[in-house]
């Protein structure tokens, strides 16, 4: 039986994971080859990423409500799902967040368990040059907690590749800066600078994804420790799944109305001296005209990775967000903002999922 190739990838919450899986699953089936993604999140519906990436012609399948490192049945059955019809040259799965662990728990099972079944691919970090700042000489105040440092670092630790991510953003110089900190900060481990956004410098990742194979190298990297658990106590995570009407009937402009919702929700979480390091917003209007919004912190502009091309009275709309935040204010901000929406564009908002939690929150699990 032919082995089945199989890689995650991991990175900070905004580093471009998603993104980066697209563009890899892309240039790899204009090969004439074959690739296919698994969107995983903590959230039990309503993945943004599984949406996204199925409107940008891969295939995509999506694993809610858990981490991949804790359902490995779960993860081994999708993979073999995506294989049955169209055997994959590589199948390549997100983990949730800025989460960490995912090489012994994936990894390590895969290899103690299942070694003649599945081939490893080198464990890929993504990494992008505004959250590295944190752990650069420089050590930049991003107006993220401490406590996160620990689990960017940790990343690092697991990888068997590490891509800077955004070098659209960069010049030459600090590419060469960035990618010189990479090297020390891992030594060992090859690096790749890419745009996953402008498709830049894919081949020779693409070569060596397919070609290499991962270490394995399980080390202490501090999981369950109390750095890990300060990092997590310090994360919430938000998912809503509405669907917004207009009272009387009347076209609005989707794409202002979901900037003001992610605004107001800014707004709130300044006030409260909070802060959101990845915030998603994926909306589709008529004739399934679509959307994708984000955000990787309250300092930073909204980036619209895809537009509405049409005004509607219609729109269905799912907010994912990662905030560093208790769940109850968390909720409270974000429903005071679609209360401010619904007044401002004279809507009506129907609810359909939402589901609000801190890792830590007692009766979670």
């Amino acid at each position: 039986m032919e082995k089945k190739r199989f890689m995650v990838v991991s990175g900070f919450l905004g580093a471009g994971k998603t993104t980066t899986m697209v563009a890899l699953t892309e240039y790899i089936n204009s090969t004439g080859k074959s690739a296919a993604i698994i969107a995983n999140d903590l959230g039990a519906n309503y993945i943004i990423d599984a949406e996204y990436s199925g409107r940008q012609n891969v295939e995509v399948t999506p694993i809610g409500g858990n981490c991949i490192c804790y359902i490995p049945d779960t993860l081994i059955e999708r993979i073999e799902r995506l294989n049955k019809q169209n055997p994959r040259d590589i199948v390549m799965s997100d983990i949730p967040g800025c989460g960490i662990g995912a090489l012994d728990h994936v990894y390590g099972n895969l290899d103690k368990n299942h070694k003649d079944e599945f081939t490893l691919a080198p464990f890929t970090v993504v990494t992008d040059p505004e959250r590295l700042r944190m752990i650069m000489p420089e050590k930049a105040d991003i107006h993220l907690p401490e406590e996160l440092k620990f689990l960017l670092a940790a990343q690092l630790k697991e990888a068997d590749c590490v891509v800077l991510n955004k070098i659209d953003l960069m010049t030459d110089e600090e590419v060469d800066r960035y990618v010189k900190f990479l090297e020390e900060a891992c030594p060992g481990i090859p690096v790749f600078a890419i745009s996953a956004k402008e498709k830049k410098g894919l081949e020779p990742l693409v070569d060596y994804l397919l070609s290499a194979e991962s270490r394995v190298n399980i080390t202490d990297i501090g999981y369950g420790g109390p750095e890990f658990i300060s990092a997590e106590k310090t994360m919430s995570w938000f998912n809503r799944n509405v669907f917004i009407t207009s009272k009387d009937g009347s076209e609005f402009d989707g794409n202002r109305l979901v900037d003001d919702l992610i605004d107001e929700i800014r707004d709130g979480l300044i006030a409260n001296k909070r802060n959101v390091p990845h915030l998603k917003a994926f909306a589709v209007g008529k004739d399934q005209d679509y959307a994708k919004f984000s955000l990787i912190g309250v300092d930073y502009d909204i980036i619209h990775d895809q537009e509405l091309q049409e005004k509607t009275d219609k729109l269905r709309l799912v907010v994912n967000a990662r905030a560093v935040c208790e769940s109850d204010l968390l909720l409270d901000i974000v429903d005071d903002a679609f209360d401010a929406i619904a007044d401002k564009y004279d809507v009506k908002i129907k609810l359909f999922f939402n589901e609000c939690f801190g890792m830590m929150d007692e009766g979670r699990n």
